[in-house]
């Protein structure tokens, strides 16, 4: 029997074994990037201003390719450069990253504005129609701001 090896799952539980691919923070923030920001390299992935050290970011690249959530490809004009992207497993999250933003944004204080928030909330469907295509078209345009603290450092509760 050839192909990759099984991993032993603590259960059959979905959600369980989504967490066991999905279940540290790195892993959805990478993602996230990937999916709304455009982000393709590890450059990027390191300035992306939440902190990741590179040996952890290395580590979580290397376990979502490996889990087949995304791709590494050689770039053809510097062969030392490895861009990254969502394969359709991955692409797949849309949804639940959606949600999570969403949940977020209510729940939570963010530097999310009120008024995009909204919009996405109001638009679902076209937010995540929009995220697809991005997707396929290797669009790399940056689908959402990035969400930076304001100058006294107090979120906005939404």
């Amino acid at each position: 029997m050839s192909g990759k090896p099984k991993l032993k799952r603590r259960s059959g539980c979905p959600v369980s074994i989504s967490l066991e691919v999905l279940g540290d923070r790195w892993s959805l923030l990478i993602i996230r990037d990937l999916m709304v920001r455009g982000f393709r390299t590890f450059k990027e992935f390191v300035e992306s201003g939440e902190g990741i050290a590179t040996n952890i970011l290395a580590d979580r690249l290397a376990k979502l390719e490996a889990a087949g959530i995304l791709s590494s490809a050689t770039q053809p004009v510097d062969g030392r450069r490895v861009s990254y992207r969502l394969t359709k497993k991955g692409i797949d999250l849309a949804p639940l990253l959606l949600e999570l933003l969403l949940w977020g944004a209510r729940h939570e204080e963010t530097m999310a504005p009120r008024k995009v928030i909204a919009k996405i909330e109001k638009h679902r469907e076209e937010f995540l129609a929009e995220t697809r295509r991005r997707w396929r078209e290797w669009d790399p345009t940056p689908l959402l701001p990035k969400f930076d603290a304001p100058p006294d450092g107090k979120g906005v509760r939404n």
